[in-house]
């Protein structure tokens, strides 16, 4: 399978979270801001809120020495535990998805393409936030769902191809497009940076939401499911569920 690879805002941010974790562990008594703005040569305008999201997801930790050094967070030290990693990263993950979850107002799920199908591997709902009713499986599902698309699209021509091979394009609700060539023109013209939409595709009384989170070879995206009723708020949804890619990358690329 071969993977169609775009850089997108989150990876952007992910590549100079990763630039700053690296210099605040080589300094193991402290870097200030200063220091790591001119070790990185990134503008203020970025560096701060990095260093905020970072603090927040507790990678990093400020001292309270006056000059306000960054050392090592212990989110970063569990997760840079080889014997604890897969525990530490399930956890680490599935609290930020909660945080999502709550600031959102909608659940939150991640969904990775494994051997060739379309798996939901985490997700967070609540009385308030359910998921999505998984009324025909997801792995059949990709032409119709927004988890679904936003997989598909991180995959080269041949791999979709190859993807529709195996999975009949059934009609799930009026909505959903059946027809392949459609289906393979508008992955082709979706831009990375822009998230996936799923307006009652999938199922009726649903919209959804899909963002890329690929990390290295492993193709994943962060999505959200509303109620119908909610799809007024379905876009400035999406947009907040873009902008919290980069924590659940960073936790990935760790």
């Amino acid at each position: 399978m071969a993977l169609k690879h775009e850089a997108t805002a989150p990876h952007h941010s992910v590549q100079s979270a990763l630039r700053v974790l690296e210099i605040v562990a080589r300094h193991g008594t402290g870097v200030t801001a200063a220091e790591l703005a001119r070790e990185t040569r990134l503008p203020a305008t970025q560096l701060t809120p990095l260093l905020r999201m970072l603090r927040q997801e507790g990678y990093v930790e400020q001292l309270a020495d006056g000059a306000g050094a960054y050392v090592t967070g212990e989110s970063l030290s569990r997760l840079g535990s080889a014997e604890h990693h897969a525990e530490a990263l399930r956890e680490k993950l599935q609290r930020t998805l909660d945080g999502l979850r709550d600031s959102i107002g909608a659940a939150v799920y991640i969904s990775r393409y494994l051997d060739g199908e379309v798996r939901i591997t985490d997700v967070a709902a609540g009385p308030r936030t359910p998921a999505v009713n998984e009324w025909v499986d997801f792995r059949s599902s990709a032409h119709a769902s927004a988890v679904g698309k936003s997989l598909l699209t991180q995959l080269d021509v041949n791999g979709r191809r190859d993807h529709l091979s195996r999975h009949k394009m059934a009609r799930l609700t009026s909505q959903t497009i059946t027809n392949e060539r459609v289906l393979l023109n508008r992955l082709a013209a979706q831009p990375a940076t822009v998230p996936m939409l799923d307006l009652q595709e999938y199922a009726v009384g649903t919209v959804c939401a899909a963002v890329p989170i690929t990390a290295g070879a492993a193709v994943g995206c962060l999505a959200l499911s509303l109620p119908v009723e909610h799809a007024h708020r379905l876009r400035e949804a999406a947009d907040t569920l873009n902008r919290g890619a980069a924590p659940v990358l960073l936790s990935l690329a760790i």
